[in-house]
Order: C-alpha cells, then sequence, then structure tokens
C-alpha cells in the first residue's frame, strides 16, 4: 500500500496541463509530498478523468513511494493511453499494489476493446470485488453465463451475485457450477458450498430477512460468524449497525459476553474451558468471560478440543509489539479443532482479520478498548483530552468487566429492535450450519454497506 514518503521529485517545472480540477489538485499535492492526499483525491475523478492524466499522476505518486513496477507501468499508458496492452499492465498492477480503484477504469476500457477476452473480464471483476463493487463483477460477467468457464468464471459469479444479495441467482448458477478438478479450487469450491448452505438454512426457517439492512444475517451467510450486538447509533444515517469509531467500555464488552452466552446456550455448545490469547486485551476478555460463564480459564494450546477462545480485536495479535506467539495462534485458529470456538468481541469491518470469528460482539472500524487510550471532551466543549491507558493487571480490569451492567440504552432510537429473543432464537434456526470449515479471511462487507471514514 501507498504510505506518506519524503521523495518528493526534485524537478519542480511547470505541471501538465489537466483537464480535471482534480488531477491538477492531485498532482500538487505530490509537489507537497503527500502521497496519500494525491491519491485521495485521484479517487474523486478515476472514472471521469481521461486515462492518461490518471495515470500521470499515479506514474509521479508510484516513483514517490519507491513503486517502479507501477511507475513503468504508468508511463505506458502516459505514452499511449489506447493501448490495451499497457492498459490491462496498469490495471493489473494498480490491483497488486492496493489501488484498485485506479484500475477499473483502464480495465473496463480494455473489456470494451476486447469483450470476449476472458483475461481482461476476470480482472476487471478482481478490481470490483477488491472496491466491494460486488453487484458490478455480476452486470460484468452475467450476459456471458452460458459460456463461463465454471473455474474460475462461474465461480466468480456465484460468489458476486451472493455478496451483493442476489441470492436467486447465485443458487441459479451454483447448480450449474461443476466440482473443480484442480486441486487449487477445491477448497474454494467447499467454502463457496459452506455460504450457499447457510444462505439456504436462514431462507428456509425465514430466520432473517437478508435485504439490504439485515446485517446480522447477512454477515452469517458470508462468514458464518454469529453477530450479538448491533450498534444503536446512525442505523439510518448509512451505519446499519456497525461502528465507524468505537470508544469501547467495560459495559460494552459485558454486553457481548451475555450475547455469547446466549449463543452458545441456543446452539447447545457447551466449552469446558475459556483459552487465553496471548495479547492483553484478549486476555483480560478472557478472563472476564471465564468468571462470567462458570469456567476455568487455560493458556491457549491450538490443539485444545472444547475449548472458547477468547480475543478481543483478532488482528491485536499481529501487533508490532505482540509476542511471537501471536502469530502462532493465528496460523493455528485458521484451522477448525473439534470443540473450538472462537469469539472476538470488536472486529473491524473495513480491514477484516486474518481469522474469521464463529462469534463477534460488535463491527467497528476502530475500537478503543476501555483500559486502552481515551478520549474525553472538556466542559463546555473546549477541546479534548486524551487520557493514558490503564495499566492495571488484567485481572483487575476483568473484575471492572464482571462489575459491569450490561447495556441497555435505546442509542439514537433509529436502529430496529434486537430483544434477546429474536438474537436467541436467530441462533437456535441456523445452529446447524455454524461452525464449519476452515476460519478463512473474508474481505466483502457484503449487501450492507456502512458509511466509513478514510
Amino acid at each position: 500500500m501507498f504510505s506518506r514518503r519524503d521523495r518528493r521529485s526534485s524537478a519542480r517545472s511547470a505541471p501538465p496541463a489537466f483537464s480535471t480540477p482534480e488531477t491538477a489538485e492531485a498532482w500538487a499535492q505530490l509537489d507537497a509530498g503527500d502521497v496519500p492526499g494525491a491519491l485521495r483525491r485521484l479517487r474523486a475523478c478515476a472514472e471521469s478523468a481521461p486515462l492518461g492524466e490518471i495515470a500521470r499522476v499515479t506514474g509521479r505518486a508510484a516513483e514517490a513511494a519507491g513503486f517502479d513496477d507501477l511507475r513503468d507501468a504508468a508511463a505506458k499508458v502516459v505514452g499511449d493511453p489506447q493501448d490495451g496492452r499497457a492498459l490491462y499492465d496498469f490495471g493489473y498492477t494498480c490491483i497488486e499494489r492496493g489501488v484498485g480503484h485506479l484500475a477499473i477504469p483502464a480495465l473496463r476500457e480494455v473489456v470494451r476493446t476486447h469483450p470476449q477476452a476472458a483475461g481482461p473480464r476476470r480482472e476487471l471483476v478482481a478490481a470490483y470485488e477488491d472496491q466491494d463493487r460486488h453487484g458490478e463483477a455480476v452486470d460484468l460477467l452475467l450476459p456471458h453465463a452460458d459460456s463461463l468457464d465454471d473455474w474460475p468464471d462461474r465461480y466468480l459469479l456465484v460468489f458476486n451475485a451472493a455478496t451483493s444479495g442476489r441470492l436467486d441467482l447465485a443458487e441459479q448458477q451454483f447448480a450449474r457450477l461443476a466440482a473443480p478438478s484442480e486441486e487449487m479450487w477445491r477448497p474454494v469450491h467447499a467454502r463457496l458450498g459452506r455460504v450457499m448452505a447457510r444462505a439456504a438454512v436462514v431462507r428456509a426457517a425465514d430466520a432473517a430477512p437478508l435485504d439490504g439492512t439485515d446485517l446480522r444475517g447477512w454477515q452469517y451467510v458470508l462468514r458464518g460468524s454469529l453477530l450479538g450486538h448491533l450498534s444503536p447509533y446512525g442505523f439510518d444515517a448509512g451505519m446499519r449497525g456497525r461502528y465507524a469509531y468505537l470508544q469501547d467500555s467495560y459495559a460494552a464488552c459485558r454486553t457481548g459476553i451475555e450475547r455469547l452466552r446466549m449463543a452458545l446456550e441456543a446452539s447447545g455448545q457447551r466449552p469446558a474451558t475459556v483459552s487465553l490469547l496471548p495479547d492483553r486485551g484478549s486476555r483480560v476478555l478472557g478472563l472476564a468471560a471465564a468468571e462470567l460463564l462458570g469456567l476455568p480459564a487455560v493458556p491457549f494450546e491450538p490443539a485444545r478440543e472444547e475449548t472458547l477462545v477468547v480475543a478481543y480485536d483478532l488482528k491485536e495479535l499481529l501487533a508490532p509489539e505482540a509476542p511471537e506467539a501471536g502469530v502462532e495462534a493465528v496460523r493455528a485458529l485458521i484451522s477448525r479443532t473439534p470443540g473450538q470456538i472462537l469469539h472476538e468481541h470488536a472486529s473491524c469491518w473495513t480491514n477484516t482479520p486474518p481469522v474469521t470469528a464463529d462469534s463477534v460482539g460488535l463491527l467497528a472500524q476502530t475500537a478503543m478498548p476501555p483500559w486502552g487510550e481515551q478520549l474525553r471532551g472538556r466542559v463546555g466543549g473546549s477541546g479534548v483530552d486524551r487520557l493514558p491507558a490503564d495499566t492495571r493487571p488484567e485481572p483487575e480490569l476483568a473484575a471492572e468487566i464482571v462489575a459491569a451492567s450490561p447495556e441497555a440504552g435505546s442509542g439514537d432510537g433509529a436502529t430496529p429492535s434486537d430483544p434477546d429473543t429474536a438474537f436467541a432464537s436467530f441462533v437456535a434456526a441456523v445452529a446447524g450450519t455454524w461452525l464449519q470449515g476452515p476460519r478463512d479471511r473474508v474481505r466483502a462487507t457484503g449487501p450492507v454497506p456502512s458509511s466509513r471514514f478514510n
């Protein structure tokens, strides 16, 4: 990914003549050494500005970031913006470098001029997926449905149809999808089969509407995760049950554990222990869960069966300050040990964790744990103070969770009612398809969009 680096071009000649203000502003931001800012500016005009101009700015940004492959690919598009090979290479490299939004117009032009070529079409699908534009991937593939190769093309159609909420189409095309002959596709086929099985159970039981606002239903269908809590703020203002920034509380942690208790009871799961992961936040939450559920707390061991593994934020296992055991735990948790259940309290939905938890307390773009640094507004609204992290021992912090009362606030009143009985009924309806298969990472947010900050 691009990052801010002080590699400003030494050449300060007059800027090129750009036809849109956005590209000119992006160029000026590069003059100031602000590569991320320039790329954000390009996002606003990527599909309206001339391809040559987009490539010119992208190439300069790539040079500043040290991405010689993207710099060279962009230079070829600047030289001939109608060269299909150059556009394809530019789009491919944009995806590889984490700027898939810049790939889309270039690859779309290649597909327009070469409508029967499978390679450019597949790369454009990859770019759409990278940007969570799964509906457009379906629209691209569907006209070719009768002539698609099963692997990967029909698979891509099924996956993107399901991920964009078009389950009838997904079921129809999944029925036409032959089992893969190549080993590389077999895990993918099995994972897709589990998605379709979960969708079928939810629909057959009428357990959830699976519409454009059903965050819990789609979280389960696409990930196999039971979502315990919906944000009570901003539901009708673009959040749909997710948080953007959350300053977490001990009460919210307690609420998450109580919903986890309901999930275990409704599904008939009876873990014998609570396994403590090596990062501080997970140990705090795990100790509290063990106390509240009446189970012994034990160190995490990959082969331990019939155990509840508790994480605060799974990405913390890979943080620079995390112990090496965190990386080993992530690798181990992708596989499923018999009877092992993974619960994550605060799961990031914009940059999903490396392991998909079986149970999730809440979804947030950024969550600050209650024992971490806190922001507190000053009296009279004169500013904000940053309070230091709570350095008390982990058992004392866990005791704060145990002593807290579960949150029962109604928020702003716009979020639909979510009583305990409704959550338990949903879990009971889908229990037969829960806890199946590896916990692979799932990047797609699904058909329920939420507002995010950059």
